[in-house]
């Protein structure tokens, strides 16, 4: 099964959704006041590393194995990155 298509669509959507929260808690005046923006970044961070290997993966055709499998872990650890930004962001707010 070839998962690097939803991977790709999936991770940009999840960084559309950290930029929202790095500009909300500017717009707010709330980024001094917790870390809930520098792991939003982080979660960027992880999923434009599963961007940029989703699209290697599908650039490379069926021997894009282990970018598949890098992209598969940084995914999730955008994920898990954007559900602890938004568990500071409402205890610390």
């Amino acid at each position: 099964m070839h998962r690097h298509p939803h991977i790709l669509n999936a991770a940009t959507n999840l960084l559309g959704i950290c930029f929202v929260i790095i500009g909300g808690l500017k717009l707010a005046h709330q980024s001094d006041n917790t870390y809930s923006d520098e792991i939003a970044w982080v979660a960027a961070a992880f999923l434009l590393t599963s961007i940029f290997l989703a699209y290697m993966a599908i650039r490379s055709g069926v021997s894009g194995e282990w970018q598949t499998r890098l992209a598969d872990w940084s995914f999730l650890g955008g994920v898990g990155s954007i559900v602890v930004s938004m568990a500071f962001g409402v205890v610390q707010l």
